[in-house]
């Protein structure tokens, strides 16, 4: 059975700085790639970050560049969401995702692209 589970959301102030951890169990962790999305509600998913089978290779969107990273750990099944200088428009609940693929592909950041999902953690930035 496939589990996904994220952790590390909380309440911040902007400007400040959060990681945010995904487990995932239940296949190989190394064989699949790894997304990260937001979700604001009453809205759709926002694909934020994709991270390969080995996490050499990354992308993120464009528009964070500069504030958010990728990586993961093979070793300990776990995908990471570096972000810094937080601003309220990053409030969102954030979602990990298991890609249907190894590598992440020039449709990464859509919904279609990844397997299964995990419920999100809840990351506030108050002003």
């Amino acid at each position: 059975q496939v589990q996904v589970l994220e952790s590390g959301g909380g309440l911040v102030e902007a400007g400040d700085s959060l990681t945010l951890s995904c487990t995932a169990s239940g296949f190989p962790f190394d064989s699949r790639s790894m997304g990260w999305f937001r979700q604001v509600l009453g809205k759709g998913r926002e694909g934020i970050a994709c991270a390969n089978w080995s996490g050499r290779t990354r992308a993120v969107a464009g528009f964070l560049q500069g504030r958010f990273a990728v990586s993961r750990d093979n070793g300990k099944n776990t995908l990471y969401l570096q972000m810094k200088n937080l601003e309220p428009g990053d409030t969102a609940k954030y979602i990990c995702a298991i890609g249907s693929r190894d590598y992440c592909s020039p449709s990464w950041s859509t919904e279609d692209e990844y397997k299964y999902w995990g419920q999100g953690t809840q990351v506030t930035v108050s002003s």
